[in-house]
């Protein structure tokens, strides 16, 4: 933590430029600048009780649809802030407004609240103790995904843009969400705030959000990617029909495993050979087959399941429709038959290209030579997705790799060694706040 605060004493040195008030929408560089020192000087002042926060979170994790006590801590924060709080969309959502009363677009900003049914094992002197009962057993609980640290960043940059009022026109829309982890056959914590009307009254203008970890990236790296930046997650499950027969006389039957083989091959080639990976890449993975219960019967029936991963949603459409045409035809020129269904996930995290390449000059002021702006997209998932599906949106990753470990031994999200270094908190407060500040203060591009 020493590195965290005296960073933050160098950026209180920076208050001194935020004195003197200024205009409502800044038209010069001196005055944008003078925003930016602003900015700068409330994340650094802020950034003690962000890591309290997030301290906090971290000891009390709850899982999805369950962040009752997340939500009073972010209620009550936003309230002693100036926002109007609205809560119980999606069960556990917390959503603030601020306006400014100044015309201007409304820009939205989101944190997700749940935790992980993960035992933790960090040795932290916060590490969450918390237990749970799930799946008919008790299981320990953990932010083992950063979420706590989503929570503390973005009420730290809710302080800083409710002090700073008065040099903004528009207004903010906080969004802080339940379950994006999700829960088993039901809609997700983003599915759910969209369906409810979380993006209007007022009618959202664009949203940023940001993720830690995914990657061993250094600490206060900002990595991101216009257009498809984490894959969309769909399921599918294949049912083979063939006709049961003793597997000495096999031609007396129709043999399910034999076409459930071919099935398995054939589904490689829709994205070896059928699909343009100059678009964008594609996963499809068979992670599940089951048929027959002894080896000298040819069973009537194999089950087969996997998982689709894509970036672009016109390729993610067109793998659905092979799917189910490969494994179709082939068993019908078996003799079989072949039941196909889909298991919707989530969809491709979608940075709209315009959107992004408008605010890509608010994350280089941050991070400086630590803005990665075209990075690798993730075959991960993210329900950030259903935002970018009806306003433009942006997503960036944030860096929590402590300097100097190695990336081999990085403990990834979802391991219950996950930590992500606190010297990152900073960063992410100022990347949520210099992208609102930045879109309300320079008129936004068509999109």
């Amino acid at each position: 933590m020493k590195s965290v605060f005296s960073l933050a004493a160098l950026l209180l040195c920076a208050q001194a430029l935020a004195q003197a008030p200024a205009p409502a929408l800044p038209a010069t560089a001196a005055q944008s600048l003078t925003l930016h020192a602003a900015l700068d000087a409330g994340a650094a002042k802020v950034l003690p009780q962000v890591v309290s926060w997030r301290r906090d979170l971290h000891a009390h994790p709850e899982l999805a649809f369950h962040e009752r006590r997340t939500a009073d801590l972010v209620a009550g924060e936003l309230q002693r802030m100036g926002y109007k709080v609205t809560r119980g969309l999606a069960e556990t959502g917390v959503i603030g407004l601020l306006e400014t009363g100044r015309p201007g677009p409304v820009v939205a900003l989101r944190a997700d609240m749940d935790g992980l049914p993960v035992t933790e094992e960090t040795g932290l002197p916060f590490a969450s103790r918390d237990k749970a009962q799930t799946g008919g057993k008790e299981v320990g609980l953990m932010h083992a995904c950063g979420h706590d640290m989503h929570v503390a960043m973005l009420l730290g940059a809710a302080r800083v843009l409710a002090d700073m009022r008065g040099q903004l026109s528009g207004s903010i829309k906080l969004v802080f969400q339940p379950a994006e982890e999700g829960v088993a056959n039901e809609p997700n914590g983003a599915e759910r705030l969209v369906r409810a009307g979380v993006l209007d009254n007022p009618k959202v203008s664009a949203m940023f959000g940001l993720h830690v970890g995914i990657t061993p990236q250094p600490t206060g790296t900002i990595s991101t990617r216009a257009r498809g930046l984490m894959a969309s997650s769909d399921t599918f499950e294949i049912t083979v029909q063939g006709r049961q027969t003793h597997g000495a006389l096999p031609w007396n039957g129709v043999d399910p495993v034999v076409v459930a083989a071919q099935i398995v091959l054939g589904l490689q080639t829709i994205v070896s050979r059928q699909t343009n990976l100059t678009v964008a890449p594609a996963v499809i993975t068979v992670g599940t087959l089951h048929g027959g219960q002894r080896a000298n019967i040819v069973p009537g029936e194999v089950k087969m399941s996997g998982t689709i991963r894509s970036f672009d949603p016109a390729v993610r459409e067109q793998l659905l429709v092979q799917i189910k045409r490969t494994a179709e035809h082939l068993a019908t020129s078996a003799g079989a038959t072949a039941q196909v269904s889909f298991d919707a996930g989530y969809p491709v995290t979608w940075n709209d290209p315009a959107l992004t390449a408008q605010m890509l000059p608010s994350l280089q002021r941050v991070a400086g030579a630590k803005l990665l702006s075209d990075v690798a997209p993730s075959t991960t998932s993210e329900d950030f997705s259903y935002y970018g599906q009806q306003v433009p949106a942006m997503l960036f990753f944030l860096g929590v790799n402590p300097a100097g470990s190695d990336p081999a031994l990085w403990a990834a999200n979802h391991s219950p060694r996950f930590n992500p270094d606190e010297a990152a908190l900073l960063t992410g407060v100022r990347a949520l706040a210099s992208l609102a500040a930045d879109y309300l203060t320079v008129q936004p591009t068509a999109h």
